[in-house]
């Protein structure tokens, strides 16, 4: 059964795969919809959603246009998402890669570098090095990428022990190939899907890692974010829900989209797992 097929059997993943289609086309289109800057003050503040026809959302405690908020603050939180995540195995693929081919010294040295990190809570490390970085995007996804690489070193190295000892790895090194080669060549290709796995469900702690910094006020300050609208309408919650609410909707449903994204991956690029869901 090919991979398509083997996805689409998943419903979970299908319902998943159309919502972040439709959050990637707000993304996209965002400027021609709102191109005005999302900051901009356009009405009286605390209008309710649907109260008037140009702002189906409301307004903010300032009196911005949550609907021009929603679509650009999805371009900065899926950006920050998928680049956190890309840096995250930058670093760690390469890391559980070595650690895993080499062994003895070398994987106890690497192994206990990642261990180091995974004893230091995570989002109190994301808040110290975006707070000495200063809060801009760049220092946020390198914030998000550090703190999120140590369980993909980890996933690298089970799966290349498990590799390392079959017959085309050891003809590869009977053939004379240098530790690089036949890493990147015949070891690392075939991590690919539990990486992809990984990778689809890391976007969404990124993008939760992301809000919450903006909600306590790391973020970028240029930028808007769902996050931070999230935390600037905590304090109206009971008259004026919506500033918080709208935002708030669309973080659970983006990561659950993802999570169930990330699910349908799993089943597909693993024949025997979706085999047995049969």
């Amino acid at each position: 059964m090919s991979f398509l097929k083997r996805f689409a059997r998943h419903r979970g993943a299908l319902v998943g795969l159309a919502i972040l289609m439709v959050v990637i086309v707000f993304a996209l289109v965002a400027p021609a919809l709102f191109p005005q800057s999302p900051w901009r003050l356009v009405g009286r503040p605390f209008l309710a959603p649907f109260a008037l026809e140009r702002f189906p959302l409301g307004t903010d405690t300032l009196g911005r246009d949550i609907a021009a908020g929603m679509v650009h603050g999805a371009r900065v939180s899926l950006m920050t998402g998928v680049v956190s995540t890309l840096v995250a195995l930058l670093i760690g693929v390469p890391i559980g890669a070595l650690a895993g081919y080499a062994g003895g010294i070398v994987d106890d040295a690497l192994m206990r570098f990642t261990e180091f990190f995974q004893t230091i809570p995570s989002f109190a490390l994301a808040i110290v090095l975006v707070a000495i970085l200063q809060p801009k995007l760049g220092s946020i996804v390198l914030a998000i990428g550090v703190v999120s690489w140590p369980p993909v070193a980890r996933l690298v190295r089970g799966e290349v022990l498990s590799l390392k000892s079959r017959d085309y790895v050891q003809a590869a090194i009977a053939m004379g190939q240098t530790t690089p080669r036949i890493i990147v060549s015949q070891v690392l290709p075939n991590t690919l899907a539990p990486i992809i796995v990984m990778g689809s469900l890391m976007i969404g702690s990124a993008i939760l890692l992301e809000s919450a910094l903006s909600f306590l006020g790391l973020g970028d300050p240029n930028l808007m974010s769902w996050g931070y609208m999230v935390g600037a309408g905590r304090t109206r919650l009971l008259d004026a829900w919506w500033i918080s609410f709208f935002p708030g909707v669309a973080i659970f449903l983006t990561v659950l989209a993802l999570n169930l994204a990330g699910e349908g991956l799993n089943d597909a690029l693993n024949p025997r797992l979706a085999g047995g869901r049969a």
